[in-house]
Formats: structure tokens, C-alpha cells, sequence
């Protein structure tokens, strides 16, 4: 292939995924306020009118200020590639490490603290104008700033030996590089499943045992009766941050715990609790989350062969406004062109991973049903989709593309179907 028609094909790739996402956010927009005057019939006993309506100008305020942030990522985008950003901060960091392996961590850290300021003042509205208009952020400006030196923090700590592990297999592995780094990268994911509730978590938020003995006993009823053995039962401090309330299990092997949101403690009551975890260890149980692991595993061995070929080819480089270097040291150049080439090409499979989800989550619903009442499901259900204003009116095609779950009203309808 050559340079032209990668570049070509890039271009149009980029041009037909924007056009589809503008498409499809602008239908979700119009239906959405379409259904505004009006609280669907199934719900206009438990939700009211004002409540259906400030989902709506959430949702749609969302979905104006996504389509904003996808043509600001789209130019950045031509500007890495198409228009010699990359090319240009490669020869800035090559003039100031003079190559090699410091060369290419540098290039690396350099695009991602770029990219980082360049997505802040977005991360910046979302958070204390787009959240703060409807009610959702809770988030102080220090706390915002701490999070940003954790993230970076972290990031750093991890990061850097993962991509000079990742770097050197490139470099020094041969052909089959791209299979050792796979078996890395497997094993980081792996420990991170670990790791992350009893060591990085913490750094962000607190997590205190279950106080409610009432509460406790219930959802140690719950454990036992479906076979499932956790760590402990955590309530997170995620009022500290927003509004949103959420249940969730984390961890791997005998790591697994079980956290509680406060919002959601705050909110619901036990048995609605009991029936938000029972489809959460749904997903346990039903190997939901086993399954999507060995997904992304085998995905993530397919795509690195496929960078193994791509860092070969110099139309890869040329194709996306970069000229590879003679003395070899590109391979830092390869991974970042990569992560930014491969959404271009793998948008439009999106639809699959959507079902997927949403076949899984009416299996859970399913599965939470069997063991708890399904209204107490239905009523937990209801509220969070009120405290969250989450829109119960979405546009289906828009919904199939982006939404892990069902939209309310069919998840609804199939947890009092029985099925």
C-alpha cells in the first residue's frame, strides 16, 4: 500500500465515522426533546414531569457538548498526523535526548502530557459547569487538581516501566514481539485486577466497612445463597465527587469486594439495595465478566500482530504524516500512531460490543430476579434513573451504537415479563 492511499483511506474512514456520529447524536437530540412534554406511560405513576424533563435537557446537554468534543479530538487528530504535529515533537524530543530508549519514553510522555492539557479544559467543563447545571457535581477545585497529580502520579509509576518493558520486547524480541509483550500486558492487566481495590482506589477515595447490620446481614444472605465470597462489604465516599449513584464488585480471586456508592445507600432502600447487588454478582456469576476479560485479551492479541506488521511498513508512518527514522528508533512513534489510527477503523463494530452488553445485562436482571423480588428491582431501577437523570426517551439507532444497557423501558418490561 502505499502512502497516498492509507492516507487516503484514513481520511475517509475519519469523514464517514464523524458524518455517523453526528448523525446519530442528532437524531438522539431531536428524539429526546420530541418526548419531553410528556413522562412515558409506563413510568407516569413514578417519575415526574420535572424530573423526565431535566433528563431530557441533561441528556441532550451531553450529547452537545460530545459531538463538540468529537470535532475538537478530530482536528487534534489531523494535527498530530496529517499536519506534522507528531513529526514536529519527535524532532523536539530527539534534539533533546539524542535517541535511543530516552528518546522514545520522552516522545511518549511528551504526547500524552499534550494530550492530557489539551483534554483538561474539557475535563474542566464537564465537571464544574456541564455536572455543577444540573445538580451532579460535588467536586471541589482542590479535590479536582489532587486528582489530576494522583492521575499523573500513578500514571507515571505504572506507566513508564510497562511501556519500556513494551519498548525494549520491540526493540530486542524479533518477530514475535508483539506475542511477549502480549503475555506482559496480560499479566499487568491481571495484577491491576488485583492491585486496584486495596491499593490504587484508596488513593482517590475512602472506603469504610458496612455499618448497617441490618443491611449487612441481608446482602450476606444474598452471598450465600447465590455462592459468592467477597473480601467485605466497602461503602465509598463518591458524594464527595458527584451526585450519581452506583453499586459495584472489583477485584479478582480472593481480591473481590463488594463497594456501595453512598449516594446509593442514601437513596434506596434495603431490599432495593439488595436486588441493585444481586444483578451486579449477576454478572459474576453468569461468567459475564470472565467472559469479557478473555475478549479483551484476545482482541488485544490480534490488534499488537497487527502493529507487529503495521511498524514494518513505511506507509504506516508516511500514510499518517510522519517520516520513520533511519537509525530504527521507532517504535514509540508506531504505538502512538496506532492508538490513534485504530478508533478511526473500528468504530463502526461498535453496534457488536453494545449487544453483547446488553444481552448480558438482561441475563443479570434476569438472574437478580430469581433471587429477589423483580419490583424491588423495578423500584431501585426507576430511582436511579431519576437521581441520575438518565433520559428514559433515548433514540434506538443512537442507543444501539453507544448504550451498555437496554433502555429503561425494555429492561423494565422484561424483568416483569420474568425473563
Amino acid at each position: 500500500m502505499s502512502s497516498i492511499t492509507f492516507s487516503a483511506l484514513f481520511v475517509s474512514f475519519l469523514v464517514a465515522t464523524l458524518a455517523l456520529r453526528f448523525w446519530l447524536g442528532s437524531r438522539h437530540i431531536r428524539h429526546v426533546l420530541a418526548h419531553r412534554g410528556a413522562v412515558p406511560a409506563e413510568f407516569a405513576e413514578k417519575i415526574p414531569l420535572g424530573a423526565h424533563q431535566k433528563a431530557a435537557d441533561y441528556t441532550v446537554a451531553r450529547t452537545q457538548f460530545g459531538l463538540f468534543s468529537l470535532l475538537f479530538n478530530a482536528a487534534v487528530l489531523i494535527g498530530f498526523t496529517l499536519l506534522g504535529g507528531l513529526q514536529w515533537l519527535s524532532n523536539a524530543v530527539f534534539q533533546l535526548t539524542g535517541g535511543g530508549m530516552t528518546y522514545q519514553i520522552g516522545l511518549i510522555a511528551a504526547f500524552a502530557i499534550i494530550s492530557g492539557l489539551l483534554d483538561l479544559p474539557f475535563e474542566y467543563y464537564r465537571q464544574f459547569v456541564l455536572e455543577a447545571r444540573f445538580g451532579f457535581n460535588k467536586m471541589s477545585i482542590g479535590l479536582f487538581v489532587s486528582d489530576l497529580m494522583k492521575n499523573a502520579v500513578v500514571a507515571a509509576v505504572i506507566g513508564l516501566p510497562l511501556v519500556w518493558v513494551t519498548l525494549t520486547l520491540m526493540d530486542k524480541a524479533g518477530a514475535l514481539w508483539w506475542f511477549y509483550a502480549w503475555l506482559v500486558w496480560t499479566g499487568f492487566q491481571l495484577l491491576m485486577l488485583v492491585l486496584y481495590p486495596t491499593v490504587i482506589a484508596p488513593l482517590f477515595n475512602k472506603f469504610t466497612p458496612l455499618q448497617d447490620d441490618g443491611l449487612r446481614s441481608r446482602i450476606e444472605g444474598l452471598m450465600q445463597r447465590v455462592g459468592f465470597a467477597s473480601k467485605g462489604l466497602f461503602v465509598m465516599d463518591g458524594s464527595r465527587r458527584s451526585a450519581h449513584g452506583n453499586a459495584y464488585f472489583s477485584g479478582f480471586g480472593a481480591a473481590k469486594r463488594i463497594v456501595f456508592f453512598d449516594t446509593l445507600l442514601a437513596r434506596l432502600g434495603p431490599r432495593e439495595i439488595e436486588a441493585v447487588l444481586a444483578h451486579e454478582l449477576g454478572h459474576f456469576k453468569l461468567r459475564h465478566v470472565l467472559k469479557r476479560i478473555v475478549v479483551m485479551f484476545a482482541l488485544s492479541l490480534g490488534f499488537l500482530a497487527l502493529l507487529g506488521y503495521l511498524k514494518e511498513q513505511v506507509w504506516f508512518y508516511t500514510g499518517l504524516g510522519v517520516n520513520p527514522m533511519l537509525l530504527g528508533d521507532n517504535d514509540a512513534m508506531a504505538l502512538i500512531l496506532f492508538m490513534l489510527a485504530l478508533p478511526v477503523f473500528t468504530f463502526v463494530l461498535s453496534p457488536l460490543a453494545s449487544i453483547t452488553s446488553r444481552k448480558h445485562e438482561f441475563e443479570a436482571d434476569a438472574f437478580a430476579a430469581r433471587h429477589t423480588d423483580p419490583q424491588d428491582l423495578v423500584s431501585a431501577l426507576v430511582k436511579l434513573y431519576e437521581d441520575n437523570a438518565s433520559t428514559l426517551t433515548p433514540d434506538p439507532l443512537h442507543s444501539a451504537f453507544y448504550d451498555s444497557h437496554p433502555p429503561a423501558s425494555v429492561r423494565i418490561q422484561h424483568l416483569l415479563a420474568g425473563r
